[in-house]
């Protein structure tokens, strides 16, 4: 062991666990034949008890030697009572019990507990491999070498700033922007989206996408470490430090349990045969066997290995499950907490909203009616105008006009006023595009609109002309998102934000969120956090949410657009930016939770009707193995359901 200890270490886990379970498969092979060759050499030849010892020992410690050597470590570590020294216990009682004046010789079943016992250890390696390969298969996401000018090099080797090439077919190994070529990228390891994103010069592309039809060049902007996709595979890794409550649970009953049983075994073993003894006068020792047998059958039974393997399983293959749909659950813990959530507060930009203006009306201005060619010229001069604007609301104007680049018209004497807007000369005529204020400066008499979000006015040569409504969109499943919520029984919803008054009431009114508070700032989001009571998830995306996603009792951030900071402070990420994965995370943990609590009952109610019939000299050996090694196998079995969500 000690050498594929350290070989480990330099290779992957993979191979470690493909050598571990040729060991295991060959050791279960020799023990079989040995058992068949014990038997028919028992049964042949009439040898002397010591000797059969002798020949049953071979398989028993072929099969038996691991289990033995961490019973003792555990003993000289002084964490005694595990499940190995049960094992140990229950399988050297038998083997000894042999040797006691008119007991029988339970050899074959001493080795067949070991036998069984290593059997469920492979179940468990078996499932534990498959609920990482579910994790591997998002992690298949880590690229193996970087096209570096003429060379392949290892990503960790690819510094920032450096230009790579990444081909049709590939995986995209770090973080960067794109300074050549045009391609569609396939991200639905990263967010469970299958429609391909396109990108093109200036545009991000982030690790872990797989490049389709296109040869792209990209300048990097992150070395391999701070990659997105060597930071999910981070998270990922180490979701299990987080312990949740219900395995911590666990550990604490398997340290009061273990030495419980231990004594309850040996009280088993050594009362009822005095009390029987005295009062029937017999000689204790002849009694002594049967209720031996009793008491190791006892401790076989009770190994809690059932609820030691599958419940943190479960959890585990909840946390595989739900990052094959897109949604990062850095470690069960935070499955306990979503499952309980009562609250969820949104950040109301970047997560319910695209965090991004856009047209949304075009009102021309003498009057309200709208006339289409007046609209179609007002968005143009606006254009024209905001043409060198780097302000969001001049990319907003721009992009609703995208051709004004080739319509000929002379844009001059581009002047922006601080506070106002920009005045500039299109074609002949002076248009000034700007604020209430702006219009004042200039005499003309604007007026208000009815629609809510930012207005911009437009003048031209000194009169009205009109204005344009530009907002922030919402996203195509916010209110699904919420309502989704509102049906898992989530009573309250709530919207923060540092919007104006009016903006977020619109918002609200549009998804049906029961209470929103607008104007914060980010020290007031965390103060409104701290007074809510427990069970509260808080959703957000931006640099500033950071603090308030690490207050909140579940952080959850949007993790395709979200800053890093807002990931790395976050509990839960969403890989794909949609609201509506919430809803399905909370559903997941839920099952979860579920599925480990029917594992806990089943295993608890099977060992306890065993116990009693083994009490009452009803069941035999085998029943106990099955009560330990098949309910073990049966509720990891059961846990691995929680990889499959599909059918949510």
């Amino acid at each position: 062991m000690e050498h594929s200890h350290h070989h480990h270490e330099h290779h992957h886990e993979h191979h470690h666990e493909h050598e571990g379970g040729k060991g295991r498969i060959v050791l279960i092979v020799a023990a079989a034949l040995l058992l068949v060759g014990a038997v028919i050499i028992e049964h042949s030849l009439s040898l002397p008890t010591w000797q059969l010892l002798l020949v049953y020992l071979v398989p028993y410690l072929l099969v038996g030697h691991d289990t033995l050597k961490e019973a003792v470590e555990g003993i000289t570590h002084g964490d005694a009572f595990n499940e190995h020294f049960l094992m140990s216990a229950a399988t050297v009682g038998a083997l000894c019990i042999g040797f006691l004046p008119g007991a029988e010789t339970q050899f074959p079943e001493a080795v067949f507990v070991m036998l069984f016992f290593q059997i469920g250890e492979l179940f468990e390696g078996y499932a534990e491999g498959r609920s990482r390969e579910g994790i591997a298969h998002l992690m298949d996401i880590r690229p193996d070498i970087v096209h570096l000018g003429e060379k392949d090099v290892s990503p960790e080797a690819v510094g920032i700033g450096q230009t790579i090439v990444i081909r049709p077919g590939e995986k995209v190994p770090l973080d960067g922007v794109v300074v050549s070529g045009t391609s569609a990228l396939n991200t639905i390891a990263l967010t469970g989206e299958s429609v391909p994103r396109d990108v093109t010069v200036g545009d991000e592309v982030v690790s872990g996408c797989v490049n389709l039809s296109g040869v792209l060049k990209v300048r990097t902007t992150k070395v391999f470490g701070e990659s997105t996709v060597s930071k999910i595979i981070d998270l990922v890794e180490h979701a299990n430090e987080h312990k949740s409550k219900s395995e911590a649970f666990i550990t604490r009953f398997a340290r009061i349990y273990t030495p419980v049983v231990v004594v309850a075994a040996i009280a088993l073993a050594v009362v009822p045969p005095l009390l029987i003894a005295i009062t029937q006068h017999l000689s204790p020792i002849t009694l002594f066997s049967t209720w031996l047998y009793r008491a190791l059958m006892f401790l076989v039974v009770s190994c809690p290995c059932a609820l030691v393997l599958s419940v943190p399983l479960t959890f585990f293959g909840g946390i595989g499950g739900a990052s094959r749909r897109g949604i990062l659950i850095k470690g069960a813990n935070h499955i306990d907490q979503l499952a309980k959530v009562v609250t969820v507060v949104f950040d109301k930009t970047g997560t319910l909203t695209h965090g991004r203006f856009d047209v949304e009306a075009v009102h021309q201005g003498s009057c309200e009616k709208t006339g289409s060619e007046m609209e179609h010229e007002l968005l143009h001069l606006a254009a024209h105008v905001e043409h060198f604007s780097t302000h969001p609301i001049g990319a907003a104007l721009r992009d609703a006009f995208p051709d004004e680049a080739t319509d000929g018209c002379k844009v001059s004497d581009v002047t922006e006023v601080a506070g106002q807007g920009i005045r500039a000369t299109v074609g002949g005529k002076v248009v000034c595009v700007g604020n209430a204020k702006m219009m004042d400066a200039i005499g003309a008499r604007w007026h208000d609109c009815t629609h809510t979000g930012t207005i911009i006015h437009v003048a031209i040569d000194g009169q009205y002309a009109g204005h344009i409504v530009i907002s922030d969109q919402v996203k195509a499943d916010s209110a699904s998102a919420v309502a989704q919520l509102h049906e898992l029984g989530v009573r309250h919803t709530v919207m923060l934000t540092g919007d104006r008054q009016e903006v977020a009431a619109d918002v609200a009114r549009q998804l049906g969120i029961s209470e929103f508070h607008a104007g914060l700032l980010p020290a007031d989001k965390v103060k409104y956090i701290e007074e809510l009571q427990n069970g509260v998830a808080f959703v957000g995306d931006g640099i500033n949410d950071a603090p308030v996603l690490a207050r909140a009792d579940v952080g959850i951030a949007m993790g395709g657009l979200g800053s890093d900071a807002a990931i790395e402070a976050a509990d839960v990420v969403l890989m794909d930016d949609q609201p509506s994965k919430i809803a399905l995370a909370i559903r997941i943990a839920r099952r979860t939770l579920a599925i480990a609590r029917q594992n806990v009952w089943f295993a608890i109610g099977v060992k306890v009707a065993v116990l009693l019939l083994a009490a009452f000299g009803i069941a035999t050996m085998w029943l106990a193995v099955f009560a330990d090694v098949g309910v073990t196998v049966l509720a990891v079995l059961n846990a691995m359901r929680t990889l499959r969500t599909h059918g949510f």
